[in-house]
């Protein structure tokens, strides 16, 4: 006999980006990828990044799709529209990092609007996580975006008065973020919709952990709030999830080091690649919806994924 769970909660629906491009995420009403028990009206999405300015620390396999672009932020959020076929973009500000360029929100919003106004698919702007610095930068990014619904993150316990209100008054989506942390990410959540934003406008960021540093957590995490909302319908857990995947796997020892120097481990490419397809796609059975990555066979495979299971 066929034994099927019933649920009391479902994960709102969020939508980032206005017309016909616009995407949607989250809507489901049964655990991750549980088709059997309920539906999932809406795949989890592919956001490719672009930073503010040249990555100085990337491996050559990580560089390579991009070598021709990396000094401009609009040929490359371009390419990755047109040539890459991502979802969204996600646009890091890599620059306003306090111990590198610290530049100031004057300095970077005309970067964000010239790649907001470029691109046709979603935005999302997201800061350094340097609490104090991006309560300077990221209204200035929330301005310079105003009229395209992006999504704005990382929003944090120590700022979120200031950068979630930004997302508010310029009619933009929050990410939240809180450190690997069920009760945090909660409480976070309430502090933010109690600011006025709708639970609508909300996208949680539960922190990401790569493939050997910290996924185990990440995912607990994760699959954590996913029952809370689901099985206790708790409506302060029942909103989309965002993982910053990239950034993540890409600084790991085992992607980071040449094939000369561990010919053991093989081809660093391939290495790289898989590494990173192989945290999406355990982040999208933990439940995330939007992931953010970096290469683009990475992308490839994780589609294919996605595609098998969802049809």
């Amino acid at each position: 006999m066929e034994v099927k769970e019933t649920y009391n909660g479902k994960i709102r629906e969020a939508t980032i980006g206005l017309g016909d491009t616009a995407v949607t995420v989250g809507g489901e009403t049964s655990l991750p990828l549980y088709m059997f028990e309920g539906t999932a009206p809406n795949k989890p999405v592919i956001a490719l990044e672009v930073y503010d300015t040249k990555p100085e620390d990337w491996p050559e396999a990580a560089v390579a799709p991009y070598a021709d672009v990396l000094d401009d932020p609009v040929k490359w959020a371009l390419k990755c529209q047109d040539e890459y076929k991502a979802d969204m973009i996600c646009l890091n500000l890599a620059s306003t990092n306090p111990s590198t360029g610290d530049r100031t929100g004057a300095d970077i919003a005309p970067i964000v609007k010239a790649v907001s106004d470029a691109i046709k698919i979603p935005l999302i702007v997201y800061g350094t996580a340097n609490a104090d610095k991006d309560a300077e930068v990221m209204p200035k990014a929330a301005e310079a975006c105003q009229g395209k619904r992006a999504l704005i993150g990382p929003v944090e316990e120590e700022n979120y008065k200031t950068v979630a209100a930004a997302a508010l008054g310029f009619d933009h989506l929050a990410a939240p973020h809180s450190p690997i942390d069920v009760n945090i990410a909660k409480q976070l959540n309430i502090l933010i919709t109690q600011l006025g934003l709708a639970p609508e406008r909300v996208i949680i960021d539960p922190t990401t952990g790569a493939l050997g540093y910290g996924l185990e957590y990440c995912y607990s995490v994760m699959e954590r709030l996913r029952l809370a909302a689901m099985t206790q319908n708790d409506s302060m857990t029942q909103m989309p999830m965002i993982n910053q995947i990239g950034r993540e796997v890409w600084k790991a020892k085992e992607v980071k080091t040449p094939e000369a120097d561990e010919p053991a481990w093989g081809d660093a490419e391939t290495r790289g690649v898989l590494w990173e397809a192989l945290t999406a796609t355990a982040l999208i059975m933990a439940g995330s919806n939007i992931l953010v990555m970096r290469h683009p066979k990475a992308v490839e495979l994780t589609r294919q994924f996605v595609a098998a299971l969802t049809g």
